[in-house]
This record gives structure tokens, sequence and C-alpha cells, in this order.
């Protein structure tokens, strides 16, 4: 343990200023203090040490034989501390330039790009260098063992369970849409599909992991107490289960995000479903227990969930 006469370092920082430049006020000026500040910091240390270190001269200021010995012990204390700084500085430099992301597929597609774009511009703000991303997409079972395994930083989720292990914030909700091409059945069907028969429905789905069809599976045997029937088709994509549906092979559920378009262009048909809405949350996921994440993770987790976010 160091002793409470050990000297800071930018005490020590002085003392070689001096030992450098021959004058207390070009080390004031070198170091960006005020001529008094640099003079009481020098008395200050000399308290500590309890020797005089300074000889003062109308030609400027010399260092006494003891100064001098402490200043020579203290050069390399100084060099270990900037190679600390340095250290520390490229930590710090890295931990905010670069950032992992995984993300599920709608959160990818539909959200996340302009959630980076937000960050871009709030770092820009504060003058701090812009985050590197590398993003991963995946489905929502994907993305959860990406971020417990470390792989990744910060993760999306559209699923409505959360893995146990990780820590969780809810950043916004998605409603689930009932699809189906405009030549089919229901796209004029006046009353609404009931859960019941929603469930009992082949339906074009994403694949098992897929936050889009646990959702839908959670919510309705929520509502109906059965379990769904099993899909018509399985698909990877978001993009391949709205192609599949469009082309009339069965109808589905999707996220409201992800047909806006689709629905806008006629290129699919809403259909009411009667009950409560089917409504999912959107979650922020990193492996952290309760606290929330740090540095870019952080911000990029706060930029989701706020306004400007959704």
């Amino acid at each position: 343990m160091l002793s409470a006469r050990m000297p800071d370092l930018a005490a020590l920082q002085m003392l070689a200023a001096v030992q450098e430049l021959g004058s207390l006020s070009s080390a004031a000026h070198q170091l960006g203090l005020s001529q008094q500040s640099a003079s009481l910091r020098m008395k200050s240390l000399e308290a500590q040490v309890g020797a005089p270190l300074l000889a003062r001269t109308p030609r400027g200021s010399t260092l006494t034989q003891t100064g001098a010995l402490i200043a020579d012990w203290a050069a390399e204390v100084l060099a270990a501390a900037e190679r600390l700084d340095a250290g520390i500085a490229s930590v710090r430099a890295d931990s905010v330039s670069r950032l992992h992301v995984a993300a599920s597929q709608t959160i990818a597609e539909y959200l996340l790009p302009q959630w980076l774009v937000a960050l871009r511009r709030q770092q820009e703000s504060l003058g701090l260098v812009p985050t590197k991303v590398q993003l991963s997409v995946s489905n929502s079972a994907t993305v959860g063992q990406l971020v417990r395994s470390g792989a990744a930083a910060l993760g999306f989720i559209e699923s409505p369970t959360v893995p146990a292990d990780v820590a969780s914030r809810t950043v916004r909700y998605d409603d689930l849409v009932l699809v189906v091409a405009p030549e089919h059945r229901w796209a004029t069907r006046r009353s609404a599909v009931t859960p019941e028969e929603l469930a009992a429905t082949p339906l074009v789905t994403r694949e098992q992991g897929s936050g889009t069809r646990e959702a839908l599976e959670h919510l309705l045997t929520q509502n109906t107490q059965k379990t769904m029937a099993a899909p018509a088709v399985e698909l990877s994509t978001t993009a391949a289960v709205r192609s599949a549906i469009a082309a009339g092979t069965a109808p589905g559920v999707l996220g409201e995000l992800a047909v806006g378009d689709d629905l806008a262009l006629h290129r699919l048909a809403a259909v009411a479903v009667s009950g409560p809405p089917l409504r999912r949350p959107l979650t922020a996921i990193w492996l952290t227990g309760s606290a929330p994440p740090s540095g870019a993770a952080r911000d990029l987790a706060a930029v989701a969930a706020g306004p400007g976010g959704q």
C-alpha cells in the first residue's frame, strides 16, 4: 500500500517539467496552469516530501539536489503512467467505436437502420467518433444465443419470452396482422376471424425459433387454450412468407411493420381478428445481469426506446 506521503502524478509531472525547462513559469505554461497555481502545487509537494525541491534565482528556477533526485525517480513512474493512460484510451476508443449487434429479421429490416442513423447523429453532435456496428441478422432464438454467448453485446428480439439469464428492456410494440392474397375468400369476409378459427387454420409461417411465430403461438394459446394447426408451409425469411401469402398458398400472420407496404399497394389484404389485439413486444437484450448495457450498446438501446427510435 502506498503511504500518504506519495505525491500525485500531477505534482510529479510539474517537478519533471521544471527540471526540463529550468523555469517554474515555463513549466506552468506547458501544463496549462497559472503561475500562482504552479507555485502552490510546488509548495504542496515540498511540504509532502518534507524537503526543499526548488531553488529560485533571478535567472529562473532550478531543482535542489533532493528535487533532482526525486525527479529522476519520478521519470519511470510518469513513463508507466503514460503507458497506462494510452492503454486505457485505446480500450475506451475501441469500446465506443465498435459494437456487435444481433437483431431479428423484422427489427433489422424495418427499425434498426433508423436507430443507427439516430445513434450516429447523436454521437456526432457530442464530438464522438461514430460507432462501427457489426450486424448479425437471425431469428429471435439465434439472437438470444449470440447475446448469451457474448458474441453480440446487444440483441433485439420479437419473441414474447426473454431468456432468463439476460437483462432486457421493451423498446416498442408491433401488432400482428392476419393477411391473405387479395383473391382469397377471407379478403372480402365481413365478419372477423375468431382466434379459434385462426388457430385451426394451416398458415404460411416462419420457422421454429422465429419471434413472429413464437409470439403468434403464445397469443393464440392464451386466447383459445388450443395449440395451432400444423403450418401449411414453413419459410426462413419474412420476405418469403409474404410472397407465399400473396401467391395464394395460405393465410399468414406477420408484424404490421413487415406488411405495411404490401397493404398500401394492395399486394396483400388485412383480415380482422376478433378478441384482444395480437400485439407482441420488441425487446432489447444484453448480458449484464440487471444493469443497463454500457457505452454504445446503452446508447443504441436508449435510441430504440426513445421517441426518435419509435
